[in-house]
């Protein structure tokens, strides 16, 4: 059970998929307006999978109705109002922009929907930043037409470049120019490693790419040496507990079929000294919130200051300096 100082404290939150948040009602709302009747239950069963394969068809089915920019205001506000009953106050949103690109859109008439939807929120305490996405499957030169994106659309709201996707698809080397390019426009850079893929894929990202905060990395408990890289980098994982129970990739890491929250090794990675950032990944799409994560982390043996020390990373980790994170 989450104590309630935990619960009031504010956090941020940095590993979140944008189009992971739709909530069944909203995606109800989405469809509606490209003139398909889906009812919420029907939503639901698309969102209950039970492997990493089915979420990304699942992923696949939801973005396939972000048509337009009041499409992605709409779901943008959605999250925003969602973000405020888990006392956040900042987070850095993912955006599917290798997907928008697949789909013949303009990243930028979307990026500029989404900063007028969010923007009023600034003033009841939720700042936005974003962090463009490329997705791993599609290859080397569409991750680098999301970076050249990024650097159309010209905002210091854009924080970071990374990719997410199949880390099984293609070697993490091909990257190599995009990372360089990122940083050259300042952007800080992230990688999706080591969620179902093993340890060497989170040691390539850090050392071919420069990644600075690896999305989920629970493979690292497979490779002591690279769990000391981890601390001694200080280089934080951004964890996200429901999230690798949903895909199974937690079930694959320890070889297991049945595997429970409390056998998440978020315990000994932080414990390990390795940086921690706790996050709900896709929460619409995976049942969770961050107030249930953070019970989920309860559950696994975490003391209340651990806990706390996981709230403050938050802040400390952001690609924001810590006073234009944490509220006033």
């Amino acid at each position: 059970m989450l104590s309630n100082r935990i619960a009031s404290l504010p956090k941020a939150e940095l590993h979140l998929h944008l189009e992971g948040s739709i909530q069944p009602a909203t995606v109800c709302a989405l469809t509606a307006r490209h003139g398909v009747v889906v009812t919420e239950e029907q939503v639901r069963q698309r969102y209950a999978y039970r492997d990493f394969p089915e979420f990304i068809e699942a992923f696949k089915w939801v973005t396939s109705f972000l048509h337009e920019p009041q499409d992605y205001a709409l779901i943008a506000r959605d999250l925003a109002e969602h973000l405020l009953t888990q006392r956040v106050v900042y987070t850095e949103v993912t955006l599917s922009i290798g997907v928008m690109l697949l789909r013949k859109q303009r990243p930028e008439a979307n990026f500029e929907a989404l900063l007028r939807a969010t923007e009023p929120f600034e003033s009841r305490g939720l700042r936005f930043r974003w962090v463009f996405d490329a997705a791993r499957q599609f290859g080397a030169d569409a991750a680098m037409a999301v970076v050249e994106s990024a650097k159309r659309c010209d905002s210091k709201a854009i924080v970071a470049f990374g990719i997410g996707g199949d880390e099984l698809s293609v070697p993490t080397k091909e990257f190599r120019p995009i990372y360089d390019r990122a940083a050259q426009l300042g952007l800080h850079r992230l990688m999706h490693a080591g969620e179902v893929g093993g340890p060497e894929l989170i040691r390539e990202a850090i050392e071919l790419l420069g990644a600075e905060r690896i999305g989920h990395g629970i493979a690292a408990i497979h490779d002591p040496a690279l769990m000391d890289l981890l601390a001694e980098r200080k280089i934080p994982l951004e964890l996200c507990p429901a999230s690798n129970m949903k895909t199974a990739a937690l079930a694959r890491q320890l070889r297991r079929e049945n595997v429970t929250i409390e056998d998440h090794p978020l315990p000994k990675l932080l414990r390990h000294n390795i940086p921690i950032v706790l996050s709900t990944d896709d929460p619409a799409m995976f049942h969770t919130t961050l107030h249930e994560e953070y019970a989920n982390a309860a559950r696994m043996g975490l003391r209340e200051e651990e806990l706390n020390r996981i709230i403050e990373m938050g802040f400390q980790y952001a690609f924001q300096p810590a006073g234009e994170t944490r509220p006033a």
